[in-house]
């Protein structure tokens, strides 16, 4: 977002990264610490998406974690009902929504997940930074104290620092596990030996030092170089996204403000704050790129300036490119519709089956390939096959019973029982008397039972000869 002389002028940025130096080594980022109304809001942001991802795993209702998704085993709880392989349609359909909701908010208003709610994003700017600050003080005390020799106070910062880093990294990775295998297991990987959990004790090692790695080194790299969803901006933005952008028809030509002079200028005095507090070192005025993860940061810099020059707000804000050049407000496109209508469509479908999903699936058909069989005493059986899935915390003993009608329903081998998140077939024979042979088809209602309580009737039908009439 450039008037067409400031863009020549300014355009080559295009041919490097603010996070590498023209021989082509890391340049280290010293971020500015912001402050802001904007920053005050994602750090009371932060805290509870800290307090839902620390607090979480700790819920238990009737002695199952509230949450946890346990990918290894293919178990997922959430909000205290089991999933499982069983549900892979309605998992299957979450994770599809997740992708639209991504979509619709990128198209609409750019990285804002990136900047707020990005765990990436919340740990190293609201927890690892603000250690960071709190120890080492702002960024130039940080590139003084990097730039002088090792002494006393610094190796005692220094490691003060990278000891508070690795016991986070180690917590946030014990957080991790506590999701996927739940706080019970994990209570056990920490108090029992070593020798007994090899492998999680190994998992959560590897994951703590990922974590230290990401957060006290590799930073920013981690939203230029590794993650795709910032490559989706190039697709997924257009003129009318709100993104943060500097307002360049009322801010340019840039210039120097000098006391006592009059201003012809526009309204950036090229102090340069946006860039001091930016964490992926990028000059926001250069227009939409790639690095920015729209944490906001430079709106409260560039709002601060301008509070002191007298200067309205909003120089830099969220806006799109044509709320900026034709200087219109936000308005509803197209393509948000559609958007929106598709995901209200998912939402719907993904509430109804989540709804209406029972705690005990039952699902009985005839065997395959057979009619009826000729049974002594007179009688005539079907064969059926039944699928029973517990979706419940519980063991359930199962037990059928035939109610419309006379007639013998046997289950063929043990007693049915049905395991906590399982799934289980069992046949059974149903008996009936020739003389009850009136027609082809005989409509049949099964009570299913679990430990003696009646929860669903099945309605088969029982395939047998037509006798005639003497």
């Amino acid at each position: 977002m450039q008037s067409s002389n400031t863009l020549v002028e300014h355009d080559s940025f295009r041919d490097h990264l603010g996070i590498v130096t023209d021989g082509g080594k890391r340049k280290v980022v010293y971020p500015k610490k912001p402050a802001g109304k904007f920053y005050n809001a994602r750090t009371i942001f932060s805290l509870a998406l800290l307090a839902f991802l620390f607090g979480m795993p700790l819920i238990k209702v009737d002695g199952h974690p509230f949450m946890m998704l346990n990918i290894v085993d293919r178990k997922f709880i959430i909000f205290g009902q089991l999933f499982g392989t069983h549900d892979f349609f309605i998992l299957a359909l979450s994770f599809i929504t997740l992708i639209v909701s991504i979509i619709l908010f990128t198209a609409v208003f750019g990285r804002v997940f990136c900047g707020w709610a990005c765990p990436q994003t919340v740990f190293l700017e609201m927890v690892f930074r603000k250690i960071e600050f709190f120890i080492e003080g702002d960024y130039i005390r940080q590139k003084n104290l990097n730039a002088a020799p090792w002494s006393g106070s610094k190796i005692l910062k220094k490691l003060s620092k990278w000891t508070i880093f690795f016991l986070l990294s180690v917590l946030i990775a014990n957080t991790f596990l506590a999701w996927v295998i739940g706080t019970d297991q994990l209570y056990k990987i920490i108090t029992e030996p070593i020798a007994l959990h090899k492998g999680g004790f190994i998992a959560m090692m590897l994951f703590s030092g990922a974590f230290y790695f990401i957060f006290a080194w590799f930073r920013e790299y981690s939203c230029i170089y590794v993650c795709p969803y910032g490559r989706l901006q190039g697709v997924l933005l257009d003129k009318n996204s709100t993104v943060i952008a500097y307002d360049y028809v009322r801010g340019e030509p840039r210039g120097k403000i000098k006391r006592g002079e009059v201003r012809t200028e526009g309204d950036c005095i090229d102090c340069k704050e946006c860039m001091a507090v930016c964490p992926t070192a990028i000059d926001i005025r250069n227009g939409t790129q790639l690095e920015c993860v729209n944490c906001t940061a430079c709106i409260d810099a560039c709002d601060n300036i301008m509070e002191k020059i007298d200067k309205p707000k909003g120089l830099i804000r969220f806006a799109s490119e044509n709320n900026i050049k034709n200087r219109t407000k936000f308005k509803i496109t197209a393509r948000v519709i559609a958007y929106s209508s598709v995901l209200v469509i998912l939402l719907t479908v993904l509430t109804v089956l989540i709804s209406s999903r029972k705690p005990i699936d039952v699902t009985i058909l005839r065997a395959p390939g057979m009619i009826f069989q000729e049974q002594p005493d007179n009688k005539i059986s079907n064969l059926y096959t039944m699928k029973l899935t517990n979706k419940t915390f519980h063991d359930e003993l199962i037990t059928l019973r035939l109610e419309n009608t006379e007639g013998e329903l046997k289950v063929i081998g043990n007693d049915i029982k049905l395991p906590s998140g399982d799934v289980s077939e069992t046949k059974f024979l149903v008996l009936l008397a020739k003389d009850q042979m009136k027609q082809m088809n005989i409509p049949l209602e099964i009570g299913v039972y679990k430990n003696g309580s009646k929860f669903e009737t099945a309605r088969i039908n029982f395939l047998g000869p037509i006798q005639q009439k003497q």
